[in-house]
Parts: structure tokens; C-alpha cells; sequence
């Protein structure tokens, strides 16, 4: 009895030290250098794992383990690559059956907040929320949340997605490279101002903003609306990547066909100035049609190569306070794969917009965009155009790993 006993501890306690080590080859197929490339890489083939270690060169480098569906167990492994011009790296990568994850420098920041009355200062909030469900007949969504919906930053960017029937993407302008949401929380004071900290850069409305997701009626972009309930949620909060939700149950998107429900995930990751964005829905919508684009910033230049980049460069005041604000100068634009595309619609004074449709249930898109105010970025159209060009290049050439 006594060694039968001794053989399960010993056992247990191997289960419980178990590692597996997988050789990740990583190369780039560019002839530029490549830094800040996420490798990804998906665990349910090797059961629960609790911790991980990524190394290069014997040196570690930060890694991420993400619960996507929210069921308390791992099942995404992300780390980044640097890569010189058609370089190629191994990576090790050790992952535990136990332990925790393994705490790095947050490189991204996602924050979700509700008002404390108790607090005058704009920046200073504290009631910290993860998620939050509002029902269709909600008078005022957009008022719940502090910032009017999840934001969420890079270095090198800041966006905000209003939590109301437009699920407008809003854009914070950085002049420093750094993490800034937390202590501005979109509300910049004058004090933070005059030590280098961005503010909001644009002025929305009605448009698409930066790439937001719409439908189509057959002339113009419609509201996600009605539905039954809107969601914001924060899956991932770092350090290398940061990914949110915004859910819509019961969506009327055509009023000649059922009610859907769709899932928009927007993933940041560390170093980027661009934004992935990936639709789902609860069924097959390919004879579905729906929208986004990038809002025709007033008196913009419009940029276009015919093929799914569209973008613009243009300066107008991001209120209809243009006592207290500045005008502000961005270029904006989205990236979206040639199979979702219906059309590219002529530019109105709103937007200009596409067309699109999904590949039976899905479909994804990516947007970025820059601020004139950026130390380490650009301040010319011309500028912009040509980056534009280069990193539609490099989404449509991306790393290649194996493992």
C-alpha cells in the first residue's frame, strides 16, 4: 500500500513538471528589415499549459499566453520576431505544465472604464471594468462607459471604439513613442500637454472614422442597428499584444434576411502602428453586403492604388469646439484583401468607402493611421502614400514560420 501510494506522488509530480520544447523556424521574405513580427502559435495540441519561455540566440525574449475564449486555459502562444532582410531565425520555445506566465514590460495598454463621481479630474477615473452588455433599447450607450467605449494603445497609436450603434474607431495622436491611455484616459489636461502628451486628433461624426464596420443597404453605409445587445469586452491586456471585442446579438443588418450575430476583434500588438481587425458571424452572411472605409477628412488628399489600400491626408478640428482645440493634421487608411471587396464607391463629403463581403461567416481587414504631431512619424502626404505602399507590401509578404 505504502509504495503504491509513493508511485502516484511520484507520478503527480512529474505530471506536474512536464515540459515540451518546440524549435520555431522564423524567416522573412523581404528585402527590408522586419521588426516587432508576431509569431503565433496555437497550444491545443499540448494540453494545458500554465507558463512559457521563448529564447533566441540563448537570450530570452518576451512572450504572451492568451485565453481567447475566456474558458481559464491558454490557447495562444505570441511572441515577436526581428528580422534583418531576407533573414532567417530559430527560436526555442519551452512551454510548462505549470507556473504562471512569465511578467515582461507592457509594451500595449487596454482600459475599460465607468465614472466615479466621486472624481473631478477627467484623467483620474478609477472604476475599472473588463466588459460590459448593453440591451437595443439602451437610451444612451454611449454615455456608460468613461471614454464612450474600450481604448486601447501601442506605442506608437491610440484608439478608442465608441460603445453605441456607430462603433466608430476615434484616434489619439502621440508625439512621444510610448504608453500614454492610462494617465490621459483620453482627456488630456493642460498640464500633461505642456509635458509632451498627445490628445484626440479627429473628429468623427457619422463616418466610418478609421475603418469602422458597417452595412450596406445597396447606396449608403447603415448603423449596426437594431440589435438585441452590444458588447465590449478586453480578451488580452499584454504585454506584447492586446485584443478586444465588440459583440452584436440580434443585428437587423438587412432587413430582407434573419438577424445575425457578429463578433469584431481588434488586435494590437506592441511596435505597430496598425490595427488587425477580423469579422465573424453566427452563420454563413457571403449574400450579405456591408461596409467600412476611412472618414474624407475635410479638404483631404485622397490615396488609392485600386486593389483595397485606400487612405487619405487632410487637417481639420477634431471638435466643434475650435476655440479650444487645434486643428489637427492625420493620414489614415485601411487594407482589405481583394476577395472581400464588392466595390470601391466613389468619395463622398463622408467617407470613402468599399463595399465588402465575407468568405462564408468571416472576413478581415487591417487600418492604421499617423498624426503630423508624431515625433517618429509622417508629415506629408507624400510620406504617407509612399509608407502606404511599402506596408501593404509587407502585410501581403508576412513572416513565414514553421514549427
Amino acid at each position: 500500500m505504502k509504495r503504491t501510494i509513493f508511485w502516484a506522488l511520484f507520478a503527480s509530480a512529474l505530471s506536474t513538471t512536464a515540459q515540451e520544447t518546440i524549435s520555431v523556424s522564423v524567416s522573412n521574405p523581404l528585402r527590408q528589415e522586419r521588426t516587432d513580427q508576431p509569431v503565433i502559435i496555437p497550444l491545443a495540441k499540448y494540453g494545458d499549459v500554465r507558463s512559457a519561455l521563448v529564447t533566441v540566440d540563448g537570450r530570452e525574449i518576451a512572450c504572451q499566453l492568451d485565453d481567447l475564449d475566456q474558458n481559464e486555459q491558454y490557447d495562444e502562444l505570441c511572441f515577436l520576431a526581428d528580422l534583418g532582410k531576407k533573414e532567417k531565425k530559430t527560436y526555442t520555445v519551452t512551454l510548462y505544465h505549470e507556473g504562471e506566465p512569465r511578467p515582461y514590460p507592457a509594451r500595449v495598454y487596454a482600459e475599460m472604464l465607468m465614472r466615479n463621481d466621486k472624481v473631478k479630474e477627467k484623467n483620474r477615473h478609477n472604476n475599472y471594468i473588463e466588459s460590459i452588455t448593453a440591451r437595443g433599447d439602451c437610451a444612451n450607450s454611449y454615455n456608460l462607459q468613461h471614454h464612450h467605449g474600450v481604448d486601447f494603445e501601442s506605442e506608437l497609436n491610440g484608439i478608442r471604439i465608441y460603445f453605441d450603434k456607430r462603433q466608430t474607431l476615434d484616434l489619439y495622436g502621440k508625439f512621444k513613442k510610448r504608453l500614454e491611455l492610462h494617465e490621459t484616459q483620453f482627456y488630456t489636461s493642460e498640464e500633461q500637454k505642456q509635458q509632451g502628451y498627445g490628445d484626440d486628433v479627429l473628429w468623427v461624426g457619422n463616418t466610418f472614422g478609421l475603418g469602422a464596420f458597417r452595412g450596406w443597404n445597396g447606396q449608403e453605409p447603415t448603423m449596426i442597428d437594431p440589435v438585441r445587445s452590444r458588447t465590449q469586452r478586453v480578451v488580452a491586456y499584454g504585454p506584447l499584444r492586446t485584443i478586444v471585442e465588440v459583440e452584436d446579438r440580434g443585428w437587423q443588418a438587412n432587413t430582407s434576411k434573419p438577424a445575425v450575430n457578429m463578433t469584431l476583434r481588434y488586435t494590437q500588438y506592441a511596435g505597430h502602428r496598425d490595427t488587425d481587425v477580423d469579422v465573424s458571424f453566427n452563420k454563413d452572411v457571403s449574400d450579405y453586403r456591408f461596409s467600412t472605409g476611412v472618414i474624407n477628412v475635410k479638404g483631404s488628399e485622397e490615396f488609392s492604388d485600386r486593389k483595397g489600400l485606400r487612405g487619405c491626408w487632410g487637417t481639420d478640428y477634431p471638435s466643434t469646439d475650435t476655440v479650444k482645440w487645434k486643428r489637427e493634421t492625420v493620414g489614415l487608411a485601411v487594407c482589405i484583401p481583394r476577395k472581400f471587396i464588392v466595390s470601391e464607391e466613389p468619395a463622398n463629403k463622408d467617407n470613402y468607402a468599399f463595399v465588402v463581403k465575407t468568405d462564408g461567416s468571416r472576413m478581415n481587414y487591417k487600418i492604421i493611421y499617423t498624426s503630423a504631431n508624431e515625433e517618429f512619424g509622417y508629415h506629408s502626404a507624400r510620406e504617407w502614400f509612399d509608407f502606404l505602399e511599402m506596408w501593404k507590401k509587407e502585410v501581403e509578404q508576412p513572416i513565414q514560420v514553421k514549427y
